[in-house]
């Protein structure tokens, strides 16, 4: 009886021997198939992604620049501006803000005039109703202007802002302007509308151009606005 047990007891150890190293090899089988086949396909994949990824950053860092209507080289400058939405920011993105304004200033209509400098002769100003940011003007390379429901405010390359009510012609035509201007309003387009600012001898001393923009000029110390919508006004 005990010559047996010990027969049966070598014929399991043996099996569970043979077991054991089946799944050994089973094991490293497919370590040796994974290294060669599985580890190749995500690098691929990886490398294959990131130029996606750098052109995607890439192309969403464009900007918008500003336009310029024509000139005879007299003063006042020609002018195209941003549009000046209310509750929009018309700043470049990559533009930074000033931590607090250089100046504030009160408009015609009790608002204020939150001025920022950004750089040599860019400036920002946020016009500001009981703490709610109404809109925002700025210059880039030529003096701003906007029509604000009949208030009209120019801002300067110098960070000056000056505005007035009223006084707006609404064009196409021909309008006497305040410091003796003359301006002739044509219609271009849908919401584009240009003025020719005629000086006392009958030269065009400068052009505003709206186009889907307000346009602001500071002429001589007379600061004029064309809105998009073909109104005009000056004020000295």
């Amino acid at each position: 009886m005990k010559t047996t047990r010990r027969a049966r007891r070598t014929v399991r150890s043996a099996a569970l021997v043979a077991v054991a190293a089946a799944a050994a090899f089973s094991l490293t089988a497919c370590q040796s198939g994974g290294s060669k086949d599985g580890a190749a396909g995500p690098e691929q994949k990886a490398s294959a992604s990131a130029p996606h990824a750098t052109a995607a950053g890439r192309s969403g860092a464009t900007g918008t620049d500003t336009g310029a209507g024509t000139s005879t080289g007299k003063s006042p400058a020609d002018v195209r501006t941003r549009t000046l939405a209310p509750s929009r920011t018309t700043a470049p993105a990559a533009t930074a803000e000033a931590a607090a304004p250089v100046r504030t200033r009160t408009l015609a209509d009790g608002s204020k005039a939150e001025i920022y400098r950004l750089g040599a002769e860019h400036y920002r100003a946020k016009i500001v109703s009981r703490g709610a940011v109404l809109a925002t003007m700025e210059t880039g390379g030529t003096d701003a202007g906007l029509d604000a429901n009949d208030m009209f405010i120019v801002l300067t390359l110098g960070g000056e802002v000056h505005s007035w009510m009223g006084g707006g012609h609404t064009g196409p035509g021909t309008f006497k302007l305040a410091g003796g201007w003359t301006a002739k309003v044509t219609k271009a387009g849908e919401l584009r509308y240009r003025a020719q600012i005629i000086g006392n001898d009958g030269s065009v001393d400068g052009t505003l151009d709206a186009d889907q923009q307000d346009a602001g000029l500071d002429a001589n110390g007379v600061y004029i606005v064309l809105s998009a919508g073909g109104v005009i006004s000056a004020h000295a």
